[in-house]
Formats: structure tokens, C-alpha cells, sequence
């Protein structure tokens, strides 16, 4: 079954389509298989738990690193002109997939669970500080600018 939305401002226009189980393809829990649309691209790099002044938050509480991340995705988005509601793709990068519970429950403050992006999560040996349980990529689709 596909979920097509439209979001409009004054000058863009972004259409996207869910995918959430295309034929053949098991239903994924809190994730969309296939995200499509068309606009403008942007990506964000890998985002970790550090505030501003490049301190860990949350050192050994996967909630509180998941949130401090997350809100650097969204400082991130912010500076795009985009919001979490323009992200078709995020990439998981985690310490322990045990911490997943925990990571997917601050995710659900922030994004539309019943039109979830695309995700892919992937257990890692180390990040680059040994402190770090999570980072996560993202890829957001704007509409594209009206003249």
C-alpha cells in the first residue's frame, strides 16, 4: 500500500511517496521500505550526542544520546529550511543493537510514525569517541522552488 502526501509553502511544493510493504516485502516495524519524491536533496552527515561546545551528553544512556542527537538532526534539518517531515532516509549507526528500543522511542518524538522514513540500522564496532553508542545520517527531500 503507497501514502502519497503533499506539503506546500509559498514558493515549494514537495510531493512523497510511502512505500510501507511493496508486494512480496514483509511490513517493516517503525520504518517505510521505499520513500520517494521530488525536490531539492539534501543530506546530513552522521550525527552524534554532542552539545555545541563538542561535549558528550548522555555518556552510558542510550535515551539521552538518542535525544541529544536528534536534536542536532533537527538544528541540521533547520538550517536546510527542512523538518523531519522532509527526511526520506535515516542511517543508524549503533554500538549494541540492544540500544534500538531505546534509540526508536526518542525517534518517535520527532518523526511521523504513521509515515516513517526509510531506515537502516547497523551494529559498529566503535564510533570515533568511545563514549558514543549512536549516530544516525539523514536524507531529506524540499520541494523544489517555484519562480
Amino acid at each position: 500500500m503507497d501514502n502519497t502526501t503533499t506539503r506546500s509553502t509559498d514558493r515549494t511544493t514537495t510531493t512523497l511517496t510511502h512505500f510501507a510493504a511493496p508486494g512480496g516485502v514483509a511490513p517493516g516495524a517503525g520504518y517505510t521500505h521505499v520513500v520517494m519524491g521530488s525536490g531539492r536533496f539534501v543530506a546530513i552527515s552522521g550525527q552524534v550526542a554532542l552539545d555545541e561546545s563538542g561535549g558528550t551528553v548522555g555518556e552510558g544512556d542510550p535515551a539521552a544520546q538518542a535525544r541529544q542527537v536528534f536534536e542536532n538532526l533537527r538544528r541540521c534539518l533547520a538550517a536546510a529550511g527542512a523538518t523531519f517531515d522532509d527526511v526520506v532516509k535515516f542511517t543508524y549507526y549503533v554500538t549494541d543493537v540492544a540500544h534500538l528500543p531505546a534509540f526508536r522511542v526518542v525517534r518517535d518524538e520527532y518523526i511521523d510514525t504513521v509515515r516513517p522514513p526509510a531506515s537502516t540500522a547497523v551494529q559498529v564496532s566503535a564510533l570515533f569517541r568511545p563514549e558514543l553508542l549512536l549516530e544516525v545520517e539523514a536524507f531529506a527531500v524540499l520541494g523544489a522552488v517555484r519562480e
